[in-house]
């Protein structure tokens, strides 16, 4: 069942997948994603293999195969559906749950994302709000990461305004989050060290040692208002508020 509350804007359309699917298969797009030229309509596609935000370094936990995300950039719905219905990949993600989105705000920048502009629209303080980071890493700064990262997943993976909120990863240096969260408001308070949580300023503190020496070579935050959501994840619906 899909569930929708805006309707779709001239620009792109962005989308995230959650799916169940064969080790061999997350594997096999691990390795080669969905590409523009033979997948009509795509712009941009990132997969990846799902991580257990809080989970101990070394775990089956920290990168599971069996559990795979794709976030993606489209021309338009009309390419989403084809993809869905028409692509092996596609048909297997039809099978899970996806959100459709419209970009709102962009913080630094990505080489495969280099058009979208700082920001592209307005938002309400009290509507859902859709956050993804993308950043390939240096490898050497990984223990520096974890170590300031870990404080973060935890911190976001319990906060109360979170409805759902999950890392990813393609070896070796691609990581991602996805969450989605009640409001704009509780989001950027989680940002900025105000919730009312415990150690509310653990994303603060780990932005402020980026900045410092970063753990990156490049790195992005984008920020998406969602437009519908499809399907279920491990048994939940309607995930996104409404």
């Amino acid at each position: 069942m899909a569930h929708s509350w805006d309707s779709c804007p001239t620009m792109t359309i962005f989308t995230f997948h959650l799916a169940e699917l064969r080790p061999t298969t997350t594997a096999g797009v691990l390795w080669k994603a969905p590409t523009v030229p033979s997948t009509p309509g795509l712009r941009y596609a990132e997969c990846l293999a799902l991580m257990r935000l809080g989970a101990p370094t070394v775990s089956p936990a920290r990168m599971q195969l069996r559990r795979m995300a794709m976030f993606a950039r489209w021309e338009d719905e009309a390419a989403v559906e084809t993809f869905l219905a028409d692509d092996l990949l596609g048909r297997q993600l039809a099978a899970g749950w996806h959100v459709r989105m419209q970009f709102l705000r962009r913080w630094s920048r990505l080489a495969a994302l280099p058009d979208l502009p700082a920001r592209a629209g307005e938002w309400d303080p009290a509507e859902p709000v859709v956050a993804v980071t993308l950043a390939r890493m240096r490898l050497l700064e990984v223990p520096r990461f974890l170590k300031w990262g870990k404080p973060v997943e935890r911190l976001v993976r319990d906060h109360p305004g979170a409805t759902l909120a999950l890392a990813a990863m393609r070896p070796p240096r691609t990581i991602s989050t996805f969450s989605v969260w009640r409001s704009v408001r509780q989001m950027e308070e989680m940002v900025h060290g105000h919730s009312t949580v415990p150690a509310p300023d653990r994303h603060a503190a780990a932005m402020a040692e980026r900045r410092r020496r970063d753990f990156h070579h490049e790195f992005a935050t984008l920020r998406f208002r969602p437009l519908s959501e499809h399907g279920s994840w491990q048994g939940r619906s309607g995930i996104v508020p409404r």
